[in-house]
């Protein structure tokens, strides 16, 4: 048996929200949309990981996703243009990652990152 997919599922009344923040300025697209639901993702394989936090390092509280970017400075940039508010950083971490936080439309805690 081989886990193939690992799939962040996001309750709410407006599935249309979505599209701003993880369309528009994250770039992903709509790989699947029903109407009730909608999925984004990109053609790229992505590794299956699943993360357990007793902090979110940093003495941050735990995001709810993390996603990986080449370019957080860009996306950075995008989400104060787009009008969403930048919870905490950018920040240079000793781990080796710049990363920031900041909340989807549904109020989850989004841990934007680039390894260097």
């Amino acid at each position: 048996m081989t886990v193939k997919r690992i799939v962040a599922n996001i309750a709410t009344t407006d599935v249309a929200a979505a599209r701003r923040f993880y369309g528009d300025v994250l770039g992903l697209d709509i790989l699947m949309d029903h109407g009730w639901i909608a999925t984004y993702g990109n053609g790229e394989h992505m590794t299956v990981q699943v993360s357990f936090a007793e902090q979110g390092g940093a003495d941050t509280p735990v995001p709810d996703l993390s996603i990986e970017v080449d370019d957080v400075d860009a996306v950075l940039a995008g989400m104060k243009k787009a009008g969403f508010t930048i919870e905490y950083g950018p920040s240079d971490e000793p781990w080796g990652v710049r990363r920031f936080f900041v909340r989807d439309p549904f109020g989850k805690l989004i841990n934007i990152l680039q390894h260097d």
